[in-house]
């Protein structure tokens, strides 16, 4: 009976359930070349993505492709180190600005779990341009690859993960002068032994403070938020039954979310198709009590029009404010209220209503494709 106790016990994090703290308003079909990562400067005035395993991109806010560089990894540093991975990416407002690749050597089906080199680094990148900078190595005592990377909020640490421990080192030694292949590898600052979640970490954003964490456990997707003074973690959200490939994580204000999740669809039948799919969560403000109905027409377009809604307890709701992807209204005295969302990539998405702390969501509409659903 002891035994089974502490069987139960440890199994308990993966038979955690969502405790409602977010909630996914839609998600954006975004090129599969966005595979691995995505970030952004404050204000989200551009965003990055890193994929299939070496590009680097920029889009517009509307998630409209601006720039492109793949491979981003140089000739050199990948013939110097054999890194051919970029991982979750991160920004940086150091030096006017830097996108931060975490790198790693990795080829599926080779030894060492694909791992070839043993080694990880972070790359240094033009935001205006892409062009790769430099990079600095991190001693391979205490990091074998380097599969992500998190910027502190205040622009302190770097942090990343190494086995069950998140790892930290000092931004300012990320500097030209510090540059691999001459410069020396950097060490942690701070180590938090054991924090690493159950789901493992495939991409990371801080959120109030709280360092969040996205993962997977089988089929079993989820993002845990630690506390970087303590190491002690929480659930913060879980989808069940996905099919597809955690990736990276990042916290911005765009397209209806302020928490931003990329699956792959590395499935035969992915939960949310056709491609990467850039999942959306805003906060679960307030609480359930809103009703909504919805009607989309010219849903195939990138101008469809979804004409909304709102009652309580069978009254019509005005002032209700009505968000759907990047589009956002009052509803009127009648309870009613149009939106007319521009996407420069298709997706699916619900809308969200909010008023006096009452909330309430849709279904999601597939707007934006021009064939349809299978």
């Amino acid at each position: 009976m002891a035994l089974l106790a502490a069987m139960l016990v440890a199994a308990a994090p993966a038979a955690a359930r969502d405790p409602g703290r977010w909630i996914l308003t839609g998600y954006s079909s975004v090129s599969n070349s966005y595979w691995q990562g995505v970030s952004s400067p404050p204000g989200a005035r551009s965003v990055f993505f890193s994929g299939l395993s070496q590009g680097l991109y920029r889009t517009a806010p509307s998630l409209a492709e601006r720039a492109a560089l793949d491979p981003a990894i140089p000739p050199a540093v990948a013939a110097a180190e054999g890194h051919n991975h970029v991982g979750d990416i991160s920004w940086q407002r150091a030096g006017g600005g830097r996108v931060l690749l975490p790198l790693e050597c990795f080829t599926p089906g080779a030894p060492n779990g694909g791992n070839t080199c043993g080694t990880g680094s972070i790359g240094v990148a033009d935001p205006a341009t892409l062009a790769f900078r430099y990079y600095v190595k991190l001693d391979p005592a205490e990091i074998a690859k380097a599969m992500w990377v998190e910027s502190s909020p205040d622009g302190r640490l770097l942090w990343t993960s190494s086995g069950s421990d998140l790892l930290a080192y000092r931004a300012a030694d990320v500097t030209a002068a510090r540059a691999a292949p001459a410069g020396a590898p950097l060490r942690s600052v701070r180590r938090l032994a054991g924090a690493v979640p159950p789901s493992g970490v495939t991409g990371a954003a801080f959120v109030r403070g709280r360092l969040l964490l996205a993962g997977a456990r089988g089929t079993t997707y989820q993002v845990w938020s630690v506390d970087p003074r303590r190491g002690t973690r929480r659930l913060e959200l879980e989808l069940p039954r996905v099919q597809g490939e955690a990736e990276g994580l990042h916290a911005m204000r765009l397209m209806n979310g302020e928490l931003h999740w990329l699956i792959a669809p590395l499935a035969v039948e992915p939960t949310f198709p056709p491609s990467v799919a850039l999942l959306h969560f805003t906060r679960a403000r307030g609480r359930p009590g809103l009703r909504l109905s919805a009607r989309a027409t010219a849903a195939q377009t990138k101008r469809p029009r979804i004409s909304i809604r709102v009652t309580r307890r069978g009254r019509p709701v005005a002032g209700a404010v009505v968000t759907l992807a990047d589009a956002g209204r009052r509803t009127d005295r009648g309870g009613r209220v149009t939106l007319m969302p521009r996407l420069a990539v298709p997706g699916n998405y619900a809308a969200v209503a909010r008023r006096g702390g009452l909330r309430g969501i849709t279904k999601r509409f597939r707007l934006g494709f021009d064939d349809p659903p299978r």
